[in-house]
């Protein structure tokens, strides 16, 4: 499910890119599976048309997407991009809990400002 934040800073195409590499990521969408056309998912989300055109593009140089003229835009096979975005943001994690801990923050307290961060955006434990 795409959801975008209108009152957000961050742009509506970084939104709905992000949007596509999470579901990507966590298998809701599938190697080969067709993407909506721009238009459509243009007007399904109330954005401009060049705003999801810029989105596939960056998935696209990204290779999280490809296309194919005439028949529209779908998820890669080759899911390795995918694989480095979590390698990254693992080592981001990784660096971030360092600093948490250097700054005196218990497992407890990490543990805590995790569980809210998922709370919050409405997923599991696991999610």
């Amino acid at each position: 499910m795409l959801t975008l934040d209108f009152q957000s800073r961050l742009p509506i195409y970084e939104q709905l890119y992000k949007n596509i590499v999470r579901m990507v990521a966590i298998g809701v969408m599938r190697p080969n599976e067709q993407l909506p056309t721009v238009r459509s998912l243009a007007q399904e989300l109330g954005v401009n048309p060049n705003t999801v055109q810029k989105a596939y593009q960056m998935l696209e140089r990204d290779r999280i997407i490809y296309s194919m003229t005439g028949k529209g835009s779908f998820v890669s096979p080759d899911l390795s991009a995918v694989d480095h975005k979590r390698s990254l943001a693992r080592d981001k994690l990784t660096a971030a809990l360092l600093e948490a801990a250097d700054a005196g923050m218990t497992h407890q307290e990490i543990q805590e400002v995790t569980e809210e961060f998922f709370r919050k955006r409405g997923e599991g434990r696991h999610a």
